[in-house]
């Protein structure tokens, strides 16, 4: 938290020396663009092969464009056309689902792999899902509330989407040859 905002910590989490996990998760959303998109770019491996970890601060529509924008290079309209397919036919697999209905999705993620040949996106990490009591069912685009259950995976799914289809086309630079 401090490596963050050296600020944030209260007068009493200073004297103690900790905070408590809901707090750091809480800022954590609040520091990144899970609040605002409900979801945040975590990792990326860019083209050049480079690992890029420092995502800590990306929290706008325009921060995750642009770095989108970058993780996708040169190939980028055929990269978003395919993810944008693939997340669409997700979305409408989970809004489906009688897991997904009954279960709140904690700490999972989506893989987004692309190369010259393939693109693709894999829902993981489910391995603090939890059952909700029934009757209930969850529509995970509603904001969360303490004892709801709500996650917002589709409301991060939703906005992700929205990223892609609203992302600015590449533009083709035109070169005129002098004579």
């Amino acid at each position: 938290m401090t490596a963050i905002d050296p600020d944030e910590p209260t007068p009493e989490e200073r004297a103690c020396g900790e905070i408590t996990k809901l707090r750091y998760m809480q800022f954590r959303e609040r520091e990144s663009s899970s609040a605002e998109l409900g979801f945040r770019i975590e990792a990326a491996k860019m083209p050049g092969g480079s690992l890029q970890k420092n995502f800590k601060k990306v929290r706008t529509y325009d921060d995750v464009t642009q770095t989108l924008i970058g993780f996708f290079g040169t190939d980028r309209e055929r990269i978003r056309s395919r993810l944008l397919a693939r997340l669409k036919a997700m979305r409408s697999a989970i809004e489906r689902s009688q897991f997904f209905a009954t279960h709140e999705v904690v700490g999972s993620s989506l893989l987004i792999i692309h190369d010259h040949e393939k693109v693709n996106c894999w829902m993981i990490d489910f391995a603090k899902s939890s059952p909700v009591e029934s009757p209930r069912r969850l529509d995970h685009r509603s904001p969360w509330v303490q004892g709801n259950s709500e996650d917002g995976y589709l409301f991060g799914v939703d906005n992700l989407i929205k990223i892609l289809e609203e992302m600015p086309p590449v533009e083709v630079t035109v070169v005129e040859e002098l004579s």
